[in-house]
């Protein structure tokens, strides 16, 4: 299935809009990132801590600068506050930025916002945990 042609309606669920997120990474599909991306999306790295707008993380993508060769979610669970939802869980994460290798295994915190009916994430945070 396309995911540009999957709606996220908000009866959906935070939770499967966040599942989304993480397979339009890994197969780079910037079409859907759009889609779920707020305007004002803000992402803070992982591996450095810098703020990345909604612009360079699809940018990033569809140039293949940043690529992801893994993302599997090892436990994810959401919170809803009216037209909020707060997403938080645990990766472990691969790839390439640029011609460097990455990979992270991270907490993460995603925040959705309900708006015109659909959920779009408008902030992630990943922050790197060692292994177990």
């Amino acid at each position: 299935m396309n995911m540009t042609e999957i709606q996220t309606p908000a009866s959906e669920g935070a939770l499967a809009v966040d599942q989304r997120f993480f397979q339009a990474l890994r197969m780079a599909d910037t079409a859907a990132l759009a889609e779920l991306l707020a305007d004002d999306f803000l992402l803070i790295d992982v591996l450095q801590g810098g703020e990345i707008s909604r612009s360079a993380l699809i940018d990033a993508v569809r140039s293949g600068l940043l690529t992801f060769d893994v993302v599997d979610v090892a436990e994810s669970r959401v919170r809803r506050y009216g037209a909020v939802a707060v997403v938080t869980g645990r990766t472990r994460m691969g790839g390439r930025a640029g011609d460097q290798p990455w990979s992270a295994r991270s907490r993460y915190t995603h925040v959705f916002v309900e708006q015109r009916g659909r959920w779009r994430m408008v902030s992630a945070q990943g922050t790197q945990i060692a292994p177990d």
